[in-house]
């Protein structure tokens, strides 16, 4: 056994325990910040290149440019102007009815008929008793030619003596006698004339017609009703039919009496009716009512249509613009508007990002004139789903989510 070379072996210092701790501590330490970096490198790109941004979006939508021009809104009804709910001054049971709902009458025109019987029979009396007042008038008149005759006689024959004074008086009494009787059957005369005319009027009464042009709206009686016009007993009906002129149909808005400085006769207005919101009609103001109502503080306003339309029907549904000026008739038909924070400005012109199963779409579109802070675009269709704020790295095809 050879000995041991004791020169050969070393103490290295960084071979101590406290300096290999410390190796291995750094060590750690640079693998944890690597693998931060790392996964924070990845969330990066996962989120640039694979997460959907979120945006938020606005819709397209279509208005009236008129609405520029408007200084007041209200609502309220189409009413008629002229209505009138049709009876007779005379009672009875309703004979005959020419008209249901919907009818379009003519002035004149009968709608309805009482029974009559009663009334033609008063009437053939009127006539019958001026016949009779008649034939007495003739008589008397011949009684008065007769006496007249006998008096010119008795003058005669008193001038020769031939008759006494008191003969002659008698003949002249009997003149202004007839003649005075006769003032009297002149009277029944006109008397009898007078009940012909009141029986020729019960007559017409009982005939309904039609005061003015006008479509009937409702039908309040029908055939076997007794009309009571007059008089709420049972049973009995008061109008027979209610018709409508349609050539005034105007519109009733109540408007605040607070804004009422705000409005002034013929000032032009814009319509839209529930039943047709495809087209806006053009009216004016017609009348203020000068009374205010306590309960609602608002003053009723009446406004008057400019251009007509076979659909209109009273009581639809109405909204009122009030409007400055009167539109010009190049701005009448509505036009597709945006909120200005969807148009993104390229180079190569403006362009909004159109939102299609959460993937956009970048469509170039022309602007035009601002409209009550929207702007008036072509190129996209109203409820179209556009991106607001785009950025300028948006493209067609990516993928994003609403918020």
């Amino acid at each position: 056994m050879s000995p041991i070379n004791l020169s050969k072996i070393k103490i290295t210092k960084n071979s101590s325990p406290k300096n290999t701790f410390r190796n291995t501590r750094k060590r750690r330490w640079n693998l944890f910040f690597v693998s931060l970096i790392t996964t924070l490198s990845i969330f990066f790109i996962h989120q640039q290149f694979f997460t959907a941004p979120k945006v938020f979006t606005s819709k397209v939508s279509v208005i009236q440019p008129s609405q520029q021009y408007t200084v007041l809104n209200a609502s309220g009804y189409v009413v008629p102007q002229r209505q009138a709910a049709l009876s007779s001054k005379a009672q009875g049971r309703l004979e005959w009815l020419g008209v249901l709902e919907g009818s379009k009458v003519q002035k004149g025109q009968i709608i309805a008929r009482l029974e009559k019987e009663d009334v033609e029979a008063a009437l053939q009396q009127a006539i019958a008793q001026k016949q009779i007042a008649q034939a007495n008038l003739n008589k008397g008149r011949a009684d008065l030619r007769e006496a007249n005759l006998n008096l010119k006689r008795s003058a005669e024959l008193l001038d020769k003596q031939f008759i006494p004074q008191a003969q002659h008086d008698k003949n002249l009494s009997r003149v202004e006698k007839i003649d005075a009787n006769l003032e009297g059957l002149k009277a029944t005369l006109k008397s009898a004339d007078a009940n012909i005319k009141a029986a020729e009027i019960a007559v017409n009464q009982t005939i309904i017609t039609a005061p003015f042009d006008g479509i009937v709206l409702t039908k309040s009686a029908n055939v076997g009703d007794n009309i009571t016009p007059f008089s709420s007993a049972a049973d009995s009906k008061g109008a027979v039919v209610t018709i409508a002129d349609m050539k005034t149909l105007e519109i009733e808005a109540d408007v605040s009496e607070a804004k009422i400085h705000q409005i002034k006769i013929d000032q032009p207005c814009e319509v839209l009716l529930e039943a047709i919101p495809e087209r806006r009609f053009s009216a004016v103001v017609s009348r203020m009512v000068p009374t205010v109502n306590r309960s609602k503080a608002t003053i009723l306003v009446k406004i008057r249509f400019t251009e007509s339309d076979p659909r209109i029907l009273p009581d639809m549904s109405a909204k009122v613009a009030f409007l400055e000026k009167k539109v010009p008739s190049n701005e009448k038909k509505p036009v597709t508007v945006v909120l200005p924070e969807s148009i993104l400005k390229r180079a190569s012109g403006y362009v909004v990002f159109k939102i299609i199963d959460n993937y956009t779409s970048e469509i170039p579109v022309l602007l035009g004139k601002k409209i009550n802070g929207k702007i008036e675009v072509s190129g996209v269709s109203a409820g179209d789903q556009l991106v607001l704020n785009p950025s300028a790295q948006l493209k067609t095809g990516t993928r994003v989510e609403l918020r």
